[in-house]
C-alpha cells in the first residue's frame, strides 16, 4: 500500500466512523427520549405521556450533549501531538540534551525524518513509564509528535528502537495521527451519556423523595444506553485499528530492511508481559495510539491491536510464545554501543548522477533503507556548530535566515546586509558566519537542516514566527528575481508554521473549481521546467513532457516565461494544489518527475527542488540518491 492508498484508506476509516457516529447518536438520542418518556409518566403519575414539545427538547438537549462532548474533547486534542504527549505524562527532549539515550533516540528521529521528507517530530519521553511502548500523535507530519516511554530507552538496542520509530512514522505517514485524534473525540462523545447515568445512579441512593424511582430508572437508562453506545464505537475502532496496525509493522520493515529490529521489539514486549502498558491515563481511551495495544482487561473483540504473538509471527513465522525472552532494563551495558553511534561520520558526499525515480508517487511517503542510511549520513555530516544552531531556540531562526542566503555572492552581501539592518549587528554577524558555512557545503544539507530546525522554530510565539516568516520573505523577494528554490524553501517553511498555528486544520479554504486546478497545475510545471533549464528550446521540451502526463485537457497548454515574473502565480498554483484528492497528487507529481527528469537526470538542486515542492505539497518524498552535484 503505497502514500496515497493509506491516505485514502484512512478517509474511508473516517467516513465509517462518522457514520457509525452518527447512527449511535440517533439511537442513543431515541433511547434518551423513551427514557425521558417513560419517567415523565413516573413523576406525574398521572397516566398520561409526555407532550411532543416536552419530549422534542429532551432529543434535542441529547443530541446536543452528545455533540458538544465530542467537540470539546477535539477541541482539547487540537493543540497537536505535543500536548497530547503531554497530557500522557511526557516530557519534551532538550535541545541541549546530554544523555546518551536520549540523544540516540533524537538521532534515529531525525534520521526518519529526514529520509521521510517531513519537519522532524517533537520527541517525548515518559519518565515514569518503565514498560516498553510508544506512539505517535498529532493531526499532520507538521504538527506530529513521537513518545516513547523510559522502558523504550533503556531496554532496546539502536535496531530496535529504530524499528519502534519506523512503525511510528509509518502512521505519521499514513494518516492515522489524524484518525486516531478523531476516534478519541466520537469515542467521548458518545460516553458522555454512559457518565451521565453513572451520576444519576449515584445520586439516587441519596434520594428519598417520591421521584426516587424515576431518577433510578434514568440512571440505568443511560447507563445502558452508553454502554451500548461504547461498544458500537469500539467495535469501530477496534477493526480500524488492528489493520492499521499490520499495516504500521510492515511499513517498518519496508522501511529499514532489517525484520529483527521491530520483530524483537515484540518480543521484548512479550518477555516483559503487562509492564508495557501506559499507566498514566485511561488506556482504554488511548489504546489504539500505542505501539504495544492498551490494557490486558480488553477482550479480543475489543482489542485494538492484533494478537502480540500474530504480529511477531507475521514477521519470524518460526516464532513461538516459549521463545519470549527474559527482559532486564541493560541501559548500563549499552554505554559503550552508545559512544560508537554517537561519533560523528566523516568524508561523506552525494554520490553520482542518476535518472529520476520510474514511479515517483509511489516513493512518497516510503523511504527504504538506502534513504534511511543516507539520511543518517547527512546527519552525521552536517558540521557541528551548523547541526548545534539546528537545535538551540536562539540560533535556530538565525540558521533559517542563512539558509535563505542565496549562493551567488553579490546577491548574498545585500541580502546579509538586509538582515543586519533588520536583526541588528550582532544577530547579522551570527547570520554571516552561518551562512559561510553552508556555502561550504552542499545543496543536499539544505532541507535536512530546516526539517531539524522546526521543533525549535515551533517553540517561539505565533506572533514571532509571523514576523520571521514575513522577513524570510522580503530575503528571497529583495532582488526582483524568483528563485524557485528559495521560494520553495519559503513555503516548506510557510506551510510548517501553519500546522503549528493550525494542527487540526480547522482554518483550511474552501477546495478551487476543476478549472483553476488545472490553471494551477500547469503553470507549477512551467515554473519548474523554467528553474531547471537555461535554454528556452530546453524549457519548452521540458514543459511539454511534464503536461502531457495530465492528458488531453492540457494539450493547448503553452509555456510563458511572462507568467513567472510573480510570485502570486506560485503561491496561488501551491495553495490551490496542496488540497488536491490523491489521484490528482499522483498525476501532478508524475507530471513534475517528467519535466526534471526530461534530459535523462537530475541535478542535486533539482532533487531539492522537486522535494520542497512536494513538501508544500503534503507529499512527503524521500532523498533522491544519485543526484549530481551541481555546486
Amino acid at each position: 500500500m503505497n502514500f496515497f492508498d493509506a491516505q485514502d484508506s484512512a478517509k474511508r476509516a473516517t467516513r465509517w466512523l462518522v457514520i457509525v457516529y452518527v447512527i449511535a447518536t440517533i439511537l442513543i438520542v431515541a433511547g434518551v427520549t423513551s427514557i425521558a418518556a417513560a419517567a415523565f409518566l413516573m413523576i406525574e403519575n398521572t397516566g398520561q405521556p409526555a407532550n411532543s414539545g416536552f419530549l422534542a427538547l429532551i432529543a434535542f438537549l441529547a443530541a446536543l450533549l452528545i455533540i458538544g462532548a465530542t467537540l470539546f474533547k477535539t477541541s482539547r486534542l487540537s493543540s497537536g501531538g505535543g500536548q497530547v504527549a503531554v497530557d500522557m505524562g511526557g516530557t519534551l527532549i532538550s535541545t541541549d540534551v546530554s544523555n546518551p539515550l536520549r540523544q540516540r533516540l533524537r538521532n534515529v528521529v531525525e534520521e526518519m525524518a529526514i529520509a521521510s521528507g517531513v519537519p522532524v517530530p517533537e520527541v517525548y519521553v515518559l519518565e515514569e513509564e518503565m514498560g516498553i511502548n510508544a506512539f505517535a500523535a498529532g493531526f499532520s507530519p507538521g504538527d506530529a509528535a513521537i513518545a516513547v516511554t523510559r522502558g523504550t530507552l533503556e531496554t532496546l538496542n539502536r535496531e530496535e528502537l529504530q524499528g519502534i520509530i519506523a512503525h511510528e512514522f509509518s502512521h505519521i505517514l499514513n494518516g492515522d495521527m489524524r484518525l486516531n485524534i478523531r476516534m478519541m473525540g466520537v469515542l467521548f462523545g458518545i460516553m458522555v451519556i454512559g457518565m451521565m447515568g453513572r451520576m444519576l445512579l449515584r445520586g439516587a441512593r441519596h434520594t428519598r423523595n417520591k421521584n426516587a424511582a424515576a431518577v433510578l430508572v434514568i440512571g440505568i437508562g443511560l447507563t445502558l444506553l452508553g454502554w451500548i453506545g461504547v461498544f458500537a464505537a469500539r467495535l469501530v475502532k477496534a477493526a480500524i485499528s488492528r489493520q492499521r496496525e499490520f499495516l504500521a509493522d510492515a511499513s517498518a520493515v519496508q522501511f529499514t530492511r532489517e525484520t529483527d529490529g521491530i520483530a524483537n521489539a515484540l518480543k521484548k514486549i512479550g518477555g516483559y508481559g503487562a509492564h508495557s502498558y501506559i499507566r498514566s491515563v485511561d488506556p482504554e481511551e488511548v489504546s489504539h495510539m500505542l505501539f504495544a495495544g492498551g490494557a490486558s482487561r480488553l477482550t479480543s473483540m475489543f482489542a485494538t491491536h492484533p494478537p502480540l504473538i500474530d504480529r511477531i509471527k507475521a514477521l519470524d513465522p518460526g516464532f513461538s510464545e516459549d521463545d519470549y525472552p527474559a527482559v532486564n532494563i541493560e541501559s548500563h551495558s549499552q554505554s559503550s554501543q552508545l559512544e560508537a553511534e554517537m561519533s560523528q561520520a566523516s568524508g561523506f558526499a552525494p554520490t553520482a548522477a542518476a535518472a529520476i525515480p520510474a514511479s515517483i508517487a509511489d516513493s512518497v511517503g516510503q523511504p527504504n533503507p538506502e534513504q534511511i542510511a543516507y539520511a543518517a549520513q547527512i546527519r552525521q555530516s552536517i558540521p557541528a556548530d551548523l547541526y548545534d544552531a539546528a537545535h538551540s531556540p536562539e540560533l535556530a531562526w538565525m540558521l533559517t535566515l542563512a539558509l535563505g542566503v542565496d549562493r551567488e555572492p553579490a546577491h548574498a552581501e545585500r541580502q546579509l546586509h538586509f538582515i543586519t539592518e533588520q536583526v541588528g549587528e550582532q544577530r547579522g554577524e551570527i547570520v554571516r558566519r552561518l551562512a559561510a558555512q553552508l556555502a561550504e557545503v552542499g545543496g543536499e544539507y539544505r532541507l535536512p537542516l530546516l526539517e531539524i530546525a522546526f521543533p525549535a522554530l515551533k517553540l517561539r510565539p505565533e506572533q514571532q514566527r509571523e514576523f520571521f516568516l514575513e522577513l524570510v520573505k522580503r530575503l528571497i523577494e529583495l532582488d526582483g528575481v524568483i528563485d524557485l528554490y528559495e521560494y520553495c524553501f519559503y513555503r516548506v517553511l510557510s506551510s510548517a508554521f501553519e500546522h503549528a498555528s493550525d494542527p487540526s486544520g480547522r482554518h483550511k479554504k474552501k477546495r478551487a473549481g476543476k478549472k483553476e486546478v488545472r490553471q494551477a497545475a500547469i503553470d507549477l510545471v512551467m515554473a519548474v521546467a523554467h528553474h531547471g533549464h537555461t535554454e528556452h528550446e530546453e524549457r519548452v521540451n521540458a514543459f511539454k513532457a511534464g503536461v502531457v502526463e495530465f492528458g488531453k485537457w492540457a494539450n493547448d497548454a503553452n509555456y510563458e516565461d511572462k507568467k513567472l515574473e510573480s510570485t502570486a502565480v506560485l503561491d496561488r498554483s501551491l495553495d490551490i494544489l496542496g488540497k488536491m484528492n490523491s489521484a490528482g497528487s499522483k498525476s501532478l507529481l508524475h507530471a513534475l518527475a517528467k519535466t526534471v527528469g526530461h534530459d535523462g537526470k537530475v541535478t542535486a538542486a533539482e532533487a531539492e527542488l522537486l522535494r520542497a515542492i512536494c513538501a508544500s505539497l503534503n507529499c512527503p518524498l524521500p532523498p533522491i540518491l544519485g543526484a549530481a552535484n551541481d555546486a
